[in-house]
């Protein structure tokens, strides 16, 4: 059977265009470059949260019975609250300029991954349809796997009604977005090609990490942002335009943190 020229390139593309690294000592380099923003980054915190969901395994209580809180209080003094809220956004803002930088670094303008401002109005109104595709089939996979007690309860915000919870939450989705997209992507996906990956296995790799930092939520975070890594970064693949995934991503979170902010103990179906 033939497979249309329009799904394989969606299923195999082609080798992309970035130069490979033949140098042994460059490689070297490069590899030890993305093992350690990895380590720094999202790589640490897919170790933990690993262990995070088998220390909830290993608890008497059903994993369906525990919550985790994605934007939890931080301290119990309010400004100091606010202090720590926005010392972990700047944490997330850093790390995606830490991979920005890096590509700058190794001679790649920021427009070549596309981060350039020549299509906002295009790039927003693809990040808005990009976020109702994601978004929606992601709550009713969260919503499944809790019904199979194969997930914990996600409380996406447990701050206080104080008058910079929406701000802090709104600020939280974008650097989320910034950092997530940024690394995962641009820049881990960029490095890979470069080391000779091809664009289905370095696609893949993105992928299984975003799941694995995601694995403290149980199977169904773990499934569902595996799904959307691997949308997200074939996207990116084929269209090569970030701000769309940042964009999208960000979207995603608003809705999730400030909606969840709003809505919960007023309507049943939201936990």
């Amino acid at each position: 059977m033939t497979v249309p020229d329009g799904p394989r390139r969606w299923l195999s593309p082609g080798p992309a265009a970035t130069p490979v690294i033949v140098d042994p000592a460059e490689r070297r380099l490069a590899v030890t470059e993305i093992l350690v923003v990895l380590t720094v980054t999202l790589g640490l915190s897919a170790l933990r949260s690993a262990f995070s969901l088998l220390d909830a395994v290993l608890a008497p209580i059903p994993l369906a019975d525990q919550q985790v809180a994605l934007n939890a209080l931080a301290a119990r003094n309010g400004l100091i609250d606010l202090a720590l809220q926005l010392t972990r956004v700047l944490q997330l803002v850093g790390w995606g300029a830490l991979g920005a930088y890096l590509l700058l670094r190794a001679g790649f303008a920021l427009r070549a991954v596309g981060l350039d401002r020549t299509r906002p109005w295009r790039d927003a109104r693809d990040a808005l349809g990009l976020a109702g595709l994601i978004g929606l089939p992601g709550l009713g996979l969260y919503l499944v796997a809790r019904a199979l007690g194969v997930s914990v309860t996600i409380a996406p915000s447990t701050l206080d009604d104080t008058w910079w919870r929406l701000p802090v939450l709104i600020l939280s989705a974008a650097a989320n977005g910034w950092a997530e997209e940024v690394v995962m992507i641009g820049y881990l996906i960029t490095r890979l090609r470069q080391l000779g990956w091809s664009e289905n296995r370095s696609l893949l790799a993105s992928a299984l990490l975003r799941g694995s930092y995601h694995l403290y939520q149980g199977l169904g975070g773990f499934v569902g942002n595996l799904v959307m890594g691997l949308v997200f970064g074939r996207l990116w693949q084929r269209n090569n335009r970030l701000w769309v995934l940042v964009g999208a991503h960000t979207i995603i979170d608003v809705v999730a943190f400030a909606g969840y902010a709003l809505l919960h103990g007023h309507v049943s179906w939201l936990p």
